[in-house]
């Protein structure tokens, strides 16, 4: 993308009115663009319109127009969730019209430096945490992007001693050419989103792109563990600062004495305990010890791990170690990320809505106690789910199955040799079906047991986000 004054005059297309969109579109008509701004939704689905419309925006609504992408458009600012097979994008790229996420135009406009979070897994405890330990350090941080607020949207307001930081999903970081974060932290990954990436490799070069234009004044914070992170940033230029639980690092934050590695097929049980300290080895030979990981405020090692790549970026921006004992060990995590609901009936409940793919479901399960029961099943993206074998055997009680899925997670269930297997067919709407599945969980468990609602899938069979699942699921939790 070039300066924003090359937009001034010029047709600009914002296609999908959602926050991002909306931010997109006030941004390129406040600089004088000729902003047409698209929805196929039907116009009373689209609020967002006439905020637009009252700004002199233009506002097509119900379709996407033939005509919508012309020869003479500047550029294409699409939603991340808009796949790349759409006719207006198809057009785009036809024409040679750039097409880009909000998140380049942030790169572009931000006069903060910006501190960039991906990965399969993770990202919005590990951002929301970043921000936490930054603004404990008293480095100004602003938190933004997939996480709620659009980045283009804060990086109008940011000043030069802010830290603008952002959670970005593989959706986004598609759309960007020029992006550069000043910090760039890949946490993990794993195959998810196959069914808009259509290969691994188009999903991972998504990611990659986080660190494509970083220079050797700029950060790279990777995870170890993983073999694919440690190959995507291997050819970048930025300095490496990676994070591990399972190995010793002489550069990089770690834990000490490290956790045991997995084992292919099996599922490692928590094992902290209070000799694990979080390290950080500058490189020099020495070492600072910040907090014993069984102190950390969110349990599980995967969290452990987010924790690790948190600390590692806030040292990156300047953080001194002494300063991020407190939020790492007050920090509570956020609502639908393996969020303690309650306990009732002597049975306590917990919502891991976020869990849209088997490996996160696989990580909640191994970070909480047995006996365990799991709500488990959502949109149908083609896997198998066998991947969860493992824990199922070695952690869980029962399952109780529901959304497209059911029938898939009923046979790794039953792979697993669980003989305490329901399946909740639809009844009544979707919250009707849920408030069932929570029922039959219920009754599932006994006083001192565990009840976990982390589906390894997508909401989109049932509901409109993840968000609304969980909640539903909380609700229906405090009035068993």
């Amino acid at each position: 993308m070039k300066s924003l004054d090359n937009y001034r005059g010029r047709r600009v297309v914002v296609l999908g009115l959602a926050r991002s969109g909306v931010a997109a579109a006030k941004l390129f008509h406040g600089i004088g663009a000729d902003v047409i701004a698209n929805d196929r939704k039907p116009r009373e689905q689209c609020p967002e319109a006439e905020e637009l419309e009252a700004l002199g925006i233009s506002v097509v609504c119900g379709s996407h127009p033939d005509d919508l992408v012309t020869p003479d458009t500047a550029l294409l600012v699409k939603n991340p969730g808009i796949p790349y097979a759409a006719d207006p994008v198809r057009r785009a790229s036809e024409l040679g019209v750039e097409t880009v996420t909000e998140v380049e135009v942030a790169g572009l406009i931000s006069k903060a430096p910006i501190i960039g979070i991906t990965g399969s897994n993770g990202k919005t405890t590990t951002t929301t945490w970043t921000g936490a330990l930054l603004e404990a350090a008293g480095l100004k941080p602003v938190v933004a992007g997939n996480i709620g607020r659009p980045l283009c949207d804060a990086a109008q307001e940011v000043a030069a001693d802010n830290w603008l930081v952002a959670e970005l999903s593989s959706f986004q970081l598609k759309g960007t050419n020029a992006f550069r974060p000043r910090i760039a932290c890949l946490l993990n990954l794993a195959e998810t989103h196959l069914d808009y990436h259509g290969t691994m490799a188009d999903y991972v070069g998504s990611k990659a792109k986080l660190f494509a234009n970083q220079t050797a004044d700029d950060t790279a914070v990777y995870n170890a563990d993983d073999p694919v992170c440690a190959e995507v940033v291997q050819g970048a230029a930025a300095r490496k600062l990676p994070f591990s639980l399972t190995q010793r690092l002489e550069t990089g934050v770690a834990v000490e004495p490290p956790f045991p590695p997995a084992k292919p097929g099996e599922s490692v049980p928590e094992t902290a305990g209070p000799e694990r300290w979080i390290v950080y080895r500058p490189g020099d030979g020495s070492e600072r010890r910040i907090v014993p990981v069984d102190r950390v405020g969110i349990p599980g090692r995967h969290n452990a791990a987010n924790a690790l790549a948190a600390v590692a970026v806030a040292l990156a921006a300047g953080a001194e170690p002494d300063a991020l004992r407190e939020p790492l060990t007050s920090f509570r995590g956020v609502e639908h990320r393996l969020e303690f609901v309650g306990e009732f009936h002597g049975v306590r409940y917990f919502n891991d809505s976020k869990a849209t793919n088997p490996t996160a479901t696989a990580m909640s399960v191994a970070s909480l106690p047995s006996p365990l029961i799991l709500i488990a099943g959502g949109l149908d993206r083609g896997s198998d789910y066998m991947e969860l074998l493992p824990v199922f055997r070695d952690r869980l009680k029962g399952v109780v199955a529901l959304g497209e899925t059911r029938e898939k997670i009923r046979k790794v269930a039953e792979a697993a040799g669980l003989t305490a297997v329901k399946i909740v067919e639809p009844v009544g709407d979707a919250a009707d079906t849920l408030r069932l599945a929570v029922r039959e969980a219920a009754a599932l468990a006994q006083p001192g047991d565990t009840v976990l609602l982390s589906p390894a899938c997508a909401s989109w069979d049932m509901f409109p986000s993840y968000e609304v699942r969980g909640r539903i699921f909380k609700e229906s939790a405090h009035t068993l």
